[in-house]
């Protein structure tokens, strides 16, 4: 298993509010994805604490021991999910220059032969196998709402004026609620894990016939975001990679 990440500011930010993670758990691996959101430096603030305090308690978690047992693995991300929920809300709760922000997440547990996701807000898993292209995760915003009601398409989404708006954000409040998700993997899959800077940017059909033309994870990740900088790059960029 190899993994990878690269993240960019972007053409159009002076901060990087994005931050990612992967740990290295004796055969099983763990990727994150946090974009961060809130005035001055408290976005970049609310990524980087989810995203440490999320994979620390996995690996906590994983520390103790583990069971071949799907609710325990759906468990341990949901409350890794909701004590870096915790962890961020009172943080912002403790400092008036923190108030109100949040932070998506969106993370992948992958294990032999299958993994678990989890996420909050619009930050992506993407599973590539087989020359095709699956979005796992389904995004909390107010696009994918307009999308599920038949109002607009995928497409007409990418290029809505109000993208950004999130519908559930980590840290927000005192409790969150997330998506939990078991994907059957195998040999040569890859898990791609981005930002909305990436596949605002970058259509499903571009993902795809990128990977299939650089099998070299750590270039697949670095021309990914080049391509986004390409286009113009308006907002942070991360993508992360696991070759399974």
């Amino acid at each position: 298993m190899r993994l990878c990440g690269v993240t960019d500011v972007g053409r159009h930010r002076k901060d990087n509010q994005d931050s990612w993670a992967f740990r290295d758990l004796n055969g099983a691996a763990l990727l994150v994805v946090c974009d961060g959101m809130g005035g001055a430096q408290a976005g970049g603030v609310a990524s980087s604490v989810a995203a440490e305090c999320f994979s620390a308690a996995v690996e906590e978690r994983f520390s103790q021991g583990s069971r071949d047992d799907p609710e325990w693995w759906e468990d341990v991300l949901a409350e890794a999910c909701a004590m870096a929920n915790r962890k961020v809300f009172e943080l912002a709760q403790a400092n008036p220059e923190y108030r109100g922000m949040g932070t998506t997440l969106v993370a992948a547990l992958a294990l032999p032969g299958e993994s678990y996701v989890v996420n909050v807000g619009d930050s992506r898993c993407y599973l590539m196998e087989n020359g095709m292209i699956r979005q796992v995760t389904v995004d909390h915003s107010l696009v994918q709402l307009l999308v599920d009601r038949g109002e607009i398409t995928a497409e007409e989404a990418r290029r809505h004026p109000q993208k950004n708006l999130i519908t559930r954000a980590l840290g927000v409040e005192p409790t969150v609620a997330c998506d939990l998700l078991r994907v059957e993997t195998g040999q040569d899959s890859r898990l791609l894990l981005c930002s909305d800077g990436l596949s605002n940017v970058l259509p499903d059909p571009v993902l795809l016939q990128t990977s299939l033309e650089e099998r070299e994870p750590e270039a697949l990740c670095r021309r990914l975001v080049d391509m986004t900088l390409e286009q113009g790059a308006p907002d942070n960029v991360t993508v992360v990679l696991a070759q399974l």
